[in-house]
C-alpha cells in the first residue's frame, strides 16, 4: 500500500498544482446548476392570449372578468381583445400571440339554459410548455365559472383532496442530485481518462513500468487518486449546490455522512468505468473526442433532467444499466426526502457491484508493457 499511495500522492499534487483543473471540476457545474436550474424551472408568466368575443352578453363579461383576474394575480397570462377573429389568427401564427379564446354568440344563451355551453381555445402547439400551462389554468378558470349558487350540504360526487408529503421541490433542487453526479464524473473523466492518457503520451507511465510496482498496486493508485479528486468535487457540490437551491438543512450533520457515502461509492464507481474504458487507449485525443457523447449518454437517461417513466423503453434500457441513474436517485432520495440507507440500499450495492466488476476487468487489461 505504501506505493500505491506514492502514486495517490503523486497525482493529488499534480491536481493541486492546476487551478484550472480545479475550477473546471468543482465549480462549472455549479454554474451549469444555477442555469439551467431557473432556465427551465420557473412557472410561466405573462403569455399572450387573444380574446374574440362574438356574444357581448353578461354570462361573458364574468368569464373576461375572471381571466383579467388571473392576469393581475397569478400572471400566467395578459389578454388581448380582438374584434376580428382573422387578425387574432394571423396574430397566433406570427408569434405575437400563444392563443385565442373564442366565445361564441350563443354562449351566454347556452349557460342560462344549461345547454352545454362550449368555448375554443385555439393553441400555438409548436410550444408544449405553453400550451400545458394554458390548458390547466383556463380548466381552472371554468371550474371557478361553473360553481354558481351555494354548494350543496352534502356533496353527492366524489371529490379529491390533494395530500403533499414533501415540500414543494423548485426545479432547481430536482436539478441539484444530477448535477452533483456530473461533477464527480467531470473529474472521473479527467482524472480516468484524459489524464491518464496524457500520462501515456508523455512517457511518465514508462518511469512506472521499470519500478517493482505490482500491476495491481498501479490500477489501485489510478483509481484512489482520481476518486479522491472525483470526491472533492462531489463534497463541494453538494455543500455549496444545497445552499444555492435552497435545500433545508443542508449542513445537518446525519445527512451529510449518508450523503458522503454515496459521494465515495459513486465516485468509485465511474471513476473505475472510465479507467476500463481508457485502459487500452493511447491516443489523447479519444478521451475529449468521447467527453460530450458519455455526458449526453450517461446523464440524460439517468432521470437527471425528466422522469424516467416519460422514456421510451429502448431508453429505459439505457437508464437501467447506467450508473448515472442509481447515484441520482441516491442522492434525490437523501436531499430532496432526507431518507435513511433503506431507501438507496440497492442504489448502494448496484454502484458497488458496478466498480468491483469494473476494477476487476480494468486490471484484467491493463498491460504492464509499452
Amino acid at each position: 500500500m505504501q506505493r500505491t499511495a506514492a502514486l495517490i500522492e503523486r497525482d493529488i499534487r499534480k491536481f493541486r498544482r492546476s487551478p484550472a483543473l480545479i475550477l473546471t471540476t468543482m465549480f462549472f457545474p455549479l454554474v451549469q446548476l444555477v442555469v439551467l436550474g431557473y432556465a427551465f424551472g420557473g412557472k410561466l408568466k405573462n403569455l399572450q392570449v387573444g380574446i374574440v368575443d362574438h356574444d357581448q352578453q353578461m354570462e361573458t363579461v364574468k368569464l373576461r372578468e375572471l381571466c383579467g383576474a388571473i392576469a393581475v394575480n397569478a400572471r400566467t397570462f395578459d389578454t388581448v381583445m380582438y374584434a376580428d377573429e382573422k387578425q387574432a389568427m394571423t396574430d397566433l401564427r406570427n408569434g405575437r400571440i400563444s392563443a385565442v379564446l373564442e366565445i361564441p354568440p350563443d354562449f351566454s344563451r347556452r349557460v342560462l339554459a344549461k345547454e352545454a355551453p362550449r368555448i375554443a381555445l385555439i393553441e400555438d402547439n409548436t410550444d408544449n410548455f405553453a400550451v400545458a400551462t394554458l390548458e390547466g389554468s383556463f380548466l381552472q378558470l371554468l371550474s371557478t365559472f361553473n360553481q354558481r349558487g351555494s354548494p350543496p350540504r352534502v356533496q353527492g360526487q366524489a371529490t379529491l383532496s390533494v395530500v403533499e408529503v414533501y415540500p414543494y421541490v423548485p426545479y432547481i433542487q430536482y436539478l441539484l442530485s444530477g448535477t452533483i453526479v456530473l461533477a464527480i464524473f467531470i473529474s472521473a473523466m479527467i482524472g480516468g481518462g484524459i489524464i491518464f492518457i496524457d500520462d501515456k503520451a508523455r512517457g511518465l507511465h514508462e518511469g512506472y513500468l521499470v519500478t517493482p510496482v505490482s500491476k495491481i498496486e498501479l490500477i489501485l493508485g489510478f483509481i484512489l487518486s482520481g476518486a479522491i479528486k472525483a470526491c472533492l468535487s462531489g463534497i463541494v457540490l453538494t455543500t455549496l449546490g444545497s445552499m444555492i437551491a435552497g435545500i433545508p438543512n443542508p449542513l445537518e450533520p446525519v445527512r451529510l455522512v449518508k450523503l458522503l457515502v454515496v459521494i465515495v461509492i459513486s465516485a468509485l464507481a465511474l471513476i473505475s468505468m472510465m479507467f476500463l474504458l481508457m485502459v487500452r487507449v493511447n491516443d489523447p485525443l479519444i478521451p475529449r473526442a468521447t467527453m460530450g457523447v458519455l455526458n449526453t449518454l450517461l446523464y440524460f437517461p439517468s432521470g437527471a433532467v425528466y422522469p424516467i417513466n416519460g422514456f421510451p423503453e429502448w431508453m429505459k434500457v439505457i437508464s437501467a444499466a447506467d450508473p448515472f441513474t442509481y447515484a441520482v436517485h441516491a442522492f434525490k432520495e437523501l436531499l430532496l426526502k432526507n431518507a435513511g440507507f433503506g431507501a438507496i440500499a440497492f442504489d448502494l450495492s448496484f454502484l458497488l457491484v458496478f466498480a468491483i466488476i469494473m476494477m476487476t476487468l480494468a486490471t484484467l487489461l491493463f498491460k504492464r508493457s509499452l
